[in-house]
């Protein structure tokens, strides 16, 4: 493997990191001594976490089944804040405890392709590294190489469930105004994906612009709304234009709790991309909470064109595992697009919380059958540090030879400092 992996020289990333350095200097009131820098290094906090994590995946028509046996450790700094600025660095390190019967995915490991992916290759990686500033007042710019998040993940995300998760080398700007509004821009000009720099899949150089603004309506919910411009230099296909729609919220009422949600997102190409398409995007929620269980239902449905290769939905920054089942037959939508109606249960017994939901997949174009899964899980946490997770999931085919039988399940111990 490659040393720990740097922040890119791109002339539009330095310009970039020295705008927010600026900014943040000429807005401040003034530069304190040298003494009180140097405080916000020694008040500063360090924090080390280790994540295990066995993976087992039986998928057909592959003879042999994978075996995953990794360990993260986490070693990340923030220091205090001085006149708004903050710094934070933060470096991961994945390794093999046991089994490594699996294919890290993307080209890693070409040797095992005999066996299923788990998307967790080994070695150092730096994870975070930014520089931010603060007016204390609601307005944060934050540049570097940055974890981003918009709303649930379904769009832009960091793909948390991976030992490598994805992050950003870009500019983030926030302002949250007292009326309860909240927006949030960034401009990113490299994606690392979580199969690791060895590997081009690893990282995209990107142009790339994400708005989003979110609006809490009182009583009510949270009404979003988002624009999302990628430019992706080195997959084509990723380069889309995205604009949409998103209303969530909760209610209480006689010791129920009646949770909702919908969506609606649309799609079109962009930039380099060779395929002239549009596409909807459609997601409804509903949940009621009785106690300490809660049933709940869905719908999402990314469009697609059974007759146009390339014509689908896509998402190339969500954090995908979250959706359309925990086997991730679907990380990459079908050219005919995917219908996902799914309902489960979840709940607590004790300090135990589990899970438990059902899908059926089909075609959105067309009528095509893809299949249908069932997922379930068990994770608590103890002694304020820790936490284990059992997790499984098994996807039966139907009719698409593209998508077979898969079984898969984890164990999962962390622990924080």
């Amino acid at each position: 493997m490659n040393c720990i992996r740097s922040l890119p020289a791109r002339p539009a990333g330095l310009l970039a990191l020295a705008l927010v350095t600026l900014v943040a200097v000429v807005a401040a009131d003034e530069i304190q001594a040298a003494d009180s820098l140097a405080e916000a290094f020694t008040q500063g906090k360090a924090t080390v976490g280790f994540r295990y994590r066995f993976e087992h995946v039986d998928q057909d028509p592959l003879d042999r089944n994978a075996r995953a046996s990794t360990l993260r450790g986490r070693l990340n700094f923030r220091t205090d804040d001085w006149n708004g600025f903050a710094a934070f660095g933060e470096l991961d390190y994945i390794g093999n405890i046991g089994w490594d019967d699996y294919n890290e995915g993307a080209g890693n490991t070409p040797d095992r392709s005999e066996y299923p992916v788990v998307a967790d290759p080994v070695g150092p990686d730096l994870n975070q590294a930014w520089l931010q500033w603060s007016d204390g007042s609601g307005t944060t710019l934050r540049g570097g190489r940055q974890r981003i998040i918009y709303d649930n993940a379904r769009f832009v995300g960091n793909v948390g469930w991976r030992q490598n998760e994805q992050t950003y080398d870009g500019v983030w700007l926030q302002k949250k105004f007292g009326t309860g509004l909240d927006a949030q821009v960034a401009w990113v000009w490299q994606v690392n994906r979580i199969f690791g720099d060895d590997v081009p899949a690893g990282e995209n150089d990107n142009t790339t612009w994400l708005a989003n603004v979110g609006w809490d309506v009182a009583d009510a919910g949270k009404l979003t709304g988002y624009y999302y411009d990628i430019d992706n230099d080195d997959v084509a296909g990723f380069s889309t234009r995205t604009w949409g729609l998103r209303f969530a919220g909760s209610r209480e009422s006689g010791g129920l709790t009646f949770g909702y949600a919908a969506e609606y997102a649309h799609q079109t190409d962009g930039h380099n991309n060779p395929v002239d398409f549009s596409a909807d995007y459609y997601r409804f929620d509903l949940s009621l909470g009785i106690g300490r269980i809660t049933p709940y239902v869905g719908y999402e449905s990314l469009g697609g064109d059974d007759g146009e290769a390339g014509a689908s939905f896509r998402t190339p920054l969500a954090t995908l595992h979250a959706f359309n089942g925990w086997a991730d037959k679907f990380l990459a939508t079908p050219g005919a697009g995917l219908d996902d109606v799914f309902g489960g249960v979840k709940g607590k017994i004790g300090d135990w919380a589990w899970n438990v939901v059902y899908h059926a997949f089909d075609a959105e174009s067309g009528s095509g059958s893809y299949g249908s899964e069932v997922d379930a899980s068990l994770a608590r946490g103890f002694a304020g540090h820790y936490h284990v997770l059992f997790k499984a999931a098994r996807f039966k085919g139907d009719d698409d030879p593209a998508y077979q039988d898969t079984t898969k399940f984890w164990i999962q111990i962390s622990a924080h400092f």
